[in-house]
């Protein structure tokens, strides 16, 4: 489901950001500050959720040798068009997160997981797999930094709409929005753009379904423990969403 949802995205996925060129130079900007920060000598990241390269092809920009793969086979094309676009050196492949040692095959000075991708995965079983892999993917010395929403600030519910606002692209009009449903702690999410040719009566709609747990960061940084990073933490105002870091004993 996860990988269907971003396959049916990738073409629509900048629309999410108000300015997408503008939104990868902020978050490269913010990125890099964090990771200078925890790990000053790092030069080789690994993006191990990379959408269509918002953050990797900012961080390969900003002087980082950048790797990255996701298990979105139409968002790795895409992510492979754009860095071409811009002139930009990345290594796209596709990988699900939970076997990213196993497809990398080697270590990075950082592992990053952005925009709240890491809680796709519904179990703690399932999101150990994954860190454990990061953890193997990461030289002694060197860490991971994942980006997560704040469910500790969200509501729970059925039929709770969260607007994403309103784009222009040529002559097209879309209007973006998710609707949310939650089991316990998991929720189906519909992420809808309403596209209108603003000439006719009539509207393009685009739907795309997926899962996603509500895990806590608290919760999640106990998972991180649990798969052997040390020194874990929480950083606030930094990024867009909230920051969790943790290393790998040097």
């Amino acid at each position: 489901m996860t990988g269907e949802f971003y396959d049916r995205m990738a073409s629509l996925y900048h629309l999410i950001f108000e300015d997408w060129d503008r939104s990868i130079e902020r978050q490269a900007g913010q990125l890099t500050n964090i990771i200078r920060q925890r790990w000053p000598a790092a030069q080789t990241i690994l993006d191990v959720s990379c959408g269509i390269g918002t953050q990797a092809i900012g961080l390969a920009r900003k002087g980082f040798t950048v790797t990255a793969s996701d298990l979105s086979v139409g968002a790795v094309a895409r992510a492979r068009d754009e860095a071409k676009k811009r002139s930009v050196e990345c290594a796209f492949s596709v990988c699900d997160m939970q076997a990213a040692f196993m497809h990398h095959r080697r270590q990075f000075d950082v592992v990053i997981s952005a925009d709240n991708s890491i809680t796709h995965l519904l179990t703690d079983d399932d999101l150990l797999v994954a860190l454990r892999q990061m953890y193997e993917c990461i030289r002694p010395g060197g860490g991971c930094l994942l980006t997560v929403r704040d469910y500790g600030k969200e509501e729970r519910g059925t039929g709770l709409v969260k607007p994403c606002g309103v784009r222009e692209e040529g002559d097209r009009r879309y209007v973006i929005f998710q609707v949310w449903d939650f089991v316990g702690e998991v929720y189906d999410l519909a992420l809808y753009f309403v596209e209108d040719d603003r000439t006719s009566a009539l509207l393009i709609s685009h739907v795309m379904r997926t899962k996603y747990r509500a895990a806590g960061t608290d919760h999640l940084l106990n998972l991180m423990r649990q798969a052997g990073f040390m020194a874990v933490e929480r950083l606030d105002g930094c990024f867009y969403q909230p920051v969790l870091v943790g290393g790998r004993e040097a």
